[in-house]
């Protein structure tokens, strides 16, 4: 079956089941054996591909490949789940979203699961429910987020991390491989280990990010403060405010640190 519009076609592999409800925009292409439900929109020329299964209330944005086995909107794993709850997912444009990823709809009421733009979930990993991620994000195979989780700007998580529930990571933070996080990750740190403890700054991927020299100085300034001076976080907190030169890192830094409930790494 193919549907013809002015900019592009949509293909559905006649293997495909896609209920008539769904909303596909032009060129889209759902592949082999896929199974796409009647609440589910996707957006102009993304890619679905085998064996994908897209259950329940499922926005996808544009320019999105989708690879085999991805399951999307399906219920959360939670035993509070109650059937026929209204909730359901929401991803960006141009996401990349590798092999047996599986991404489930929320747990509560009118909730959503997001995902922004340009993000990169390797194959074999898990977003639950109520997770909200932002965009520019990095997520390497078989790593785990749990309900509730919050994932900022142009964040790396390694392979094989696992992550607890409400707990946030920072934006431009790198979490190492094999990690299990059970606090909150401060923006533009690394950290790792089992339980997750920050290391250092987040230099590569500062560098990356174009950030200039001076505020990754700054960063390095205010880490040690924070992790190598024998002060208390509060404590610290005054002396980078006091002794730090203001700019939109530092002060997010602050901000994220002191919004923290269940404290940081």
């Amino acid at each position: 079956m193919t549907e013809r519009h002015d900019d592009g076609a949509t293909e559905i592999h006649p293997t495909a089941s896609v209920d008539p409800k769904a909303e596909l925009a032009s060129g889209v292409r759902v592949g082999p054996y896929a199974v796409i439900g009647g609440a589910a929109r996707v957006g102009r020329g993304t890619q679905i591909g085998p064996h994908v299964i897209i259950e329940g209330s499922v926005e996808i944005g544009e320019r999105c490949q989708l690879y085999a086995g991805v399951v999307v909107g399906t219920p959360p794993q939670d035993l509070k789940y109650r059937e026929g709850t209204h909730s359901g997912v929401r991803i960006g444009n141009e996401n990349r979203i590798r092999e047996y990823v599986t991404i489930h709809r929320a747990l509560v009421e009118d909730g959503w699961t997001t995902i922004g733009d340009g993000n990169f979930i390797m194959a074999g990993s898990h977003i639950a429910h109520d997770c909200r991620l932002g965009n520019g994000i990095v997520i390497v195979n078989y790593t785990g987020l749990t309900g509730f989780v919050e994932v900022e700007d142009r964040v790396v998580i390694s392979g094989l991390t696992g992550i607890l529930p409400y707990c946030r990571v920072g934006t431009m933070a790198y979490v190492g491989g094999w990690t299990k996080v059970v606090q909150d990750v401060p923006p533009y740190f690394v950290v790792e280990g089992n339980p997750a403890e920050a290391r250092a700054v987040n230099v590569v991927g500062l560098r990356r990010n174009d950030v200039p020299p001076e505020i990754r100085l700054d960063l390095q300034r205010a880490f040690k403060l924070l992790y190598r001076s024998g002060l208390n976080r509060t404590q610290a907190i005054e002396r980078i405010k006091s002794e730090i030169t203001v700019s939109e890192p530092v002060t997010h830094l602050v901000e994220f640190i002191q919004a923290s409930k269940r404290g940081v790494c």
